[in-house]
């Protein structure tokens, strides 16, 4: 049995070696819309469910007159720097971050959108306030947080509606099946002077290309990294009215294995940590032979192809696919695929204005392309041009079952965005 004497003085040192809570030292004066805005993209990088529960938490540092906003939820790590009024000293303050999102807007409650905005809000420590209410917000213990890893610095910078608006083409074709954990990301390559973007879900297949400036020595390899869809989706539609230069970096480990990816853009950077895997390599999937290339009218498809979608909802036979057929005059219709092969026979589509641009009509004279209307829809909701070209391999016994690529020009390759659909495949017997 050890001497009282002993155990008091054991428990001595480890009471003196356990570390102490560190008291919140930020300070920040700034404006209701500054502050909300920068929590609105930090909360990126906020778990749900993370614990100790400081991981949920936002590390507020200032100084300078800069306020950083930092959160980590072991995946993504967000950095969000705004100008703001900060003493000299710097200053540290963990705090709860739905706590604090929560007490800005309810602070400001009974105000129209222009007073809140505009309303100055500040924090001592833990302590927010603003000129008619101040508030304490639970400040987490820092020692339990996990610091983000070191952002990566941006290695090449893309105009950012660009690069937003070729991000939004290829997301939609991401797949959202968690047992695949690979075809839920989207792929980005940055190789010389371009950044490519590719994703699939095994049946269709988008590939978007970005002019990049190199913002150091040109790589020496191509670099590509996997980033989550799902992260890439709601970070688009937050930065859709910024206008500065995106800025991307790609690290490797000492393994030569990509180890995290980072996207900046002005002083917001966002860090992430890639998906394991890689895409199947589009250089091989994507044709650049066609038989018969058909240039149609963007907007009556859309039209037909939803005159199709409801149709088949209505006859209640979903998952039946949509269907272009070309009688022996080479006049294009679509159609729904519903009902018996008697009640098919008597359908007639919606006429399509067409042009073959490459090839012959008599190469797509009684024959059909069968397609998933709805990846249709989001195939076509991706162009922005008023024609889209359809290029088409191997009619073979009234059908086709190569996949068709899509573009907005008439040429199969040189396009800064090509989008492949997987035919789907028609029992004609019947």
């Amino acid at each position: 049995m050890s001497h009282p004497e002993t155990q008091v003085t054991a428990e001595k040192t480890a009471a003196k070696n356990e570390k102490k809570p560190v008291k919140p030292t930020a300070h920040f004066a700034g404006m209701h819309a500054q502050i909300t805005e920068a929590l609105s993209i930090a909360e990126f990088g906020v778990p749900t469910q993370a614990q100790p529960l400081a991981q949920r938490g936002v590390l507020i540092q200032t100084s300078h007159n800069r306020l950083t906003l930092s959160t980590f939820d072991f995946w993504t790590a967000v950095s969000v720097t705004v100008p703001v009024g900060t003493p000299v000293a710097k200053g540290y303050s963990l705090l709860d971050f739905v706590e604090l999102k929560k007490a800005l807007a309810a602070m400001v409650a009974g105000e129209t959108k222009t007073v809140a905005a505009r309303t100055p809000v500040s924090l001592a420590g833990d302590l927010l306030a603003t000129e008619h209410i101040t508030v304490p917000i639970t400040a987490l213990d820092i020692h339990e947080f996990t610091h983000p890893p070191e952002a990566v610095p941006a290695m090449a910078t893309m105009d950012a509606q660009t690069f937003l608006a070729q991000l939004n083409r290829v997301l939609p074709t991401a797949g959202r099946d968690e047992t695949l954990p690979t075809l839920t990301g989207v792929q980005m390559t940055l190789e010389g002077e371009t950044l490519a973007m590719a994703a699939t879900d095994r049946y269709r297949f988008a590939v978007a290309e970005v002019p990049a400036t190199a913002t150091v020595q040109p790589l020496e390899k191509p670099l590509t990294t996997l980033i989550p869809a799902g992260i890439l989706a709601p970070l688009a539609k937050r930065l859709k009215s910024y206008e500065g230069p995106v800025g991307i970096g790609i690290i490797e480990n000492g393994e030569g294995v990509i180890a995290r990816a980072a996207l900046s853009m002005g002083d917001t950077t966002i860090t992430m940590r890639p998906l394991e895997g890689s895409l199947p390599k589009h250089g091989s999937l994507f044709p650049t032979e066609c038989d018969t290339s058909v240039r149609v009218d963007r907007a009556t498809v859309v039209r037909a192809a939803k005159k199709c979608q409801a149709l088949i909802k209505a006859k209640g036979e979903n998952g039946m696919p949509v269907s272009f057929g070309w009688d022996a005059d080479g006049t294009l219709t679509l159609a729904p695929r519903i009902g018996t092969a008697d009640e098919q026979a008597r359908t007639k589509g919606m006429t399509i204005p067409s042009t073959i641009t490459h090839g012959s009509a008599d190469t797509l004279q009684g024959n059909l392309l069968a397609l998933n209307p709805g990846f249709l829809l989001d195939a076509l909701g991706t162009f922005t041009s008023n024609t889209v070209t359809l290029h088409i391999r191997e009619m073979k016994d009234g059908l086709t079952t190569k996949p068709v690529l899509l573009t907005e020009g008439p040429d199969m390759v040189g396009q800064d965005y090509r989008h492949l659909l997987m035919p789907i495949r028609l029992d004609l017997s019947k």
